[in-house]
């Protein structure tokens, strides 16, 4: 029966939801909106109903209760509430997550390669591991692969499989491309069983609200996204440059290394200059997006976030790390918070070594934040 598998499932979900596992009330909202939405395509006369949902959902789905329980559940729901939708770009990686909403594909690369190759793909896969391992300098030969190919066709064998799959494959590449180190073969599975492939959107797709704030950022500080590494010198003396610096180190903070610190290719020794490599990536969208959580700005978002990490935050230095941070960032809204947060933990934290292993960021920054006009009195 080719139902038979989703019928464990939710018969598997039923029991966990038996013991009281899950079902926030956001999940009750949320499937008391579902169930109106069924009883509406029946009253207008569909007999045949399709549901997509998570398999957490089905149990509460199958056995639907009273029209009177989920009109209690929704009331005082406001009727309206304006939203913005985005599409963001799919990728390999965010296929192999296995948290949250990822699809929890473990070698999407690999079977892209299945799926894209015509014939035998085991030996073009090979093919492709010896380039990568080449490129990477380990001495990997045309007689390597042949006998790689040899040996994931032998264990397949062995092990009573039509052909060799992902198992054999790897075992392969471990013994005799890799020689045995699992070294080499974390790299042939970060770039070959997972990979870096990237998705499209329109351009024409609707941005949420942080997406089109950093836009309009970009362009007033005219700072244009580029994928080729450019290094760019600031002069923090001046006011867009100073802005610049700012929006670099909220994005940093956000987890958007747009622009990483780099050495200077001016000779000067003065705490008003500072030097960045710039290199936009398109995964950076992704990245974006998961931040809007935090706020529609840049610099909302920033705080937010920094606040955030400050109340989680276990190591004294790196509470001091983030002030410092929070003092380039031009984010002086956040910084009480942060502040609070550091004298509780200072309070708290007897070791010496960690008390002077949190001073360089502070001193730092009482140094030198008088260049960027920074209002340093907290510390």
């Amino acid at each position: 029966d080719a139902l038979a598998p989703f019928a464990a499932v939710a018969e598997a979900m039923g029991a966990l939801r038996a013991e009281g596992l899950g079902g926030c009330r956001r999940d009750l909202l949320r499937e008391a909106y579902m169930r109106q939405q069924i009883r509406a395509a029946r009253r207008a006369g569909h007999q045949r109903i399709a549901v997509v949902c998570g398999a957490f959902h089905v149990p509460a789905l199958e056995r639907m209760p009273t029209v009177a329980h989920d009109r209690a559940l929704l009331a005082g729901l406001p009727k309206k509430v304006r939203t913005d939708i985005t599409w963001v770009p799919w990728t390999h990686r965010r296929l192999s997550q296995t948290t949250g909403y990822g699809a929890g594909v473990q070698s999407p690369g690999w079977y892209h390669h299945l799926f894209t190759t015509d014939g035998d793909p085991v030996p073009r896969w090979l093919t492709r591991a010896a380039d990568l391992l080449r490129a990477e300098d380990h001495p990997v030969s045309s007689a390597h692969v042949i006998e790689a190919v040899r040996l994931a066709e032998t264990l397949a064998v062995l092990r009573g499989r039509p052909l060799a799959g992902l198992t054999e494959t790897l075992d392969a590449v471990r013994a005799v491309l890799c020689e045995g180190s699992d070294v080499a073969l974390e790299l042939v599975r970060d770039r070959l069983v997972v990979g870096d492939a990237l998705g499209e959107v329109p351009d024409a797709a609707p941005a949420v609200p942080l997406q089109r704030d950093l836009t309009r950022l970009q362009r007033s500080l005219r700072l244009k996204p580029e994928a080729a590494p450019k290094d760019v010198d600031l002069d923090l003396r001046k006011e867009t440059d100073a802005a610049r610096s700012r929006l670099l180190h909220r994005l940093r903070l956000l987890g958007v290394d747009w622009g990483v610190p780099a050495r200077s290719s001016v000779n000067s020794t003065g705490t008003f200059r500072e030097s960045w490599r710039l290199c936009w990536q398109p995964e950076f969208a992704v990245r974006i997006a998961e931040a809007a959580q935090w706020g529609t700005t840049v610099e909302e978002a920033a705080a937010d976030k920094a606040v955030g990490t400050a109340r989680a935050a276990e190591e004294l230095a790196e509470l001091t790390g983030l002030v410092e941070t929070c003092l380039l960032a031009g984010l002086s809204g956040a910084l009480p918070a942060v502040m609070r947060v550091l004298a509780d933990c200072a309070a708290l934290d007897a070791d010496v070594a960690h008390l002077a292993g949190a001073l360089p960021a502070l001193v730092r920054a009482l140094r030198y934040g008088d260049v960027r006009g920074t209002d340093h009195g907290a510390l």
